[in-house]
Formats: structure tokens, sequence, C-alpha cells
């Protein structure tokens, strides 16, 4: 299976910032174990600090209809962008949203997001294994 992973801004600084919320794993870190423990599917690691970008990714695997599963990780976008919400509604493939903090035990602006709606699921708060609990929901969806 190929699964894009998608991570948004600031997801490049891993590691490095807040580690109380979200680890001190990198983001190179947290995709190598991501294809170490599932190496019988193929991920397409895309992070961008910019909301365009994003959406030209997701648009761009709308048309080329090459993926079969999609994890998001939109960092604050999540709490904004309808743009990104509307992109993911074209992509017809399991989509789970992921968050490595508990957004519902933080800032009351966390607790809203915009593209969750256009997802299969949310995962928070289970940090860097929320990825994994993603690869497995989306397995079990691919199963029917």
């Amino acid at each position: 299976m190929i699964i894009g992973v998608l991570g948004g801004p600031n997801l490049n600084m891993l590691g490095k910032r807040e580690t109380k919320f979200y680890g001190s794993e990198s983001l190179e870190e947290l995709q190598r174990n991501l294809e170490d423990v599932f190496d019988k599917h193929i991920f397409i690691f895309f992070q961008s600090n910019h909301e365009g970008e994003l959406v030209d990714f997701i648009q761009k695997r709308v048309l080329e209809n090459d993926l079969q599963a999609l994890i998001v990780n939109f960092g604050g976008l999540t709490h904004t962008s309808v743009a990104l919400r509307d992109a993911l509604a074209m992509l017809n493939v399991p989509k789970v949203e992921v968050h490595l903090s508990n957004i519902h035990a933080r800032e009351e602006f966390r607790h809203t997001s915009l593209t969750a709606g256009a997802c299969n699921g949310v995962i928070a708060g289970f940090g860097a294994q929320g990825y994994h609990m993603a690869v497995n929901a989306i397995e079990k969806m691919a199963e029917g």
C-alpha cells in the first residue's frame, strides 16, 4: 500500500521544540521508524511550512491517483485552513488526522479541527505512536 504522510508548519522542528508536547524524536526519526515497522508499505513523506504547498501536494495526488491512503498532521493549519479541508475532501482514499499532543487538553483554539471532518478519523495525544495507530487504522479500513 502507498501511504502519504503529510506534515504541516513546524513539524520540521520536531525534537527541537516544546518536547513536552511533541517529544524528542525528529521528523526524520519518526519517518524512518514508520518505514522500519511497516516495511510492507511504501511511504511518501512531505512536509511544508506553507499552506499552498500542502494543498498542491494533495491536488497532485488527486490528479495522479497514486496514493492509497493519507496520514495528515497540519500543525497549526489544522485549526485555520478551509483550503486544506477542501483539498482533503477531493481525495477519495482513507485519511487519518494525527496530532502528537492531545489538542483537547491544550489551549482552547486548538480544540477545533477544520480538517478533521474530511478525514475518516483523528488520533491525538499519543506522540509518534499516533502515526503507527494511523497505519493500523488504515490497514483495517483497507480490509473492508
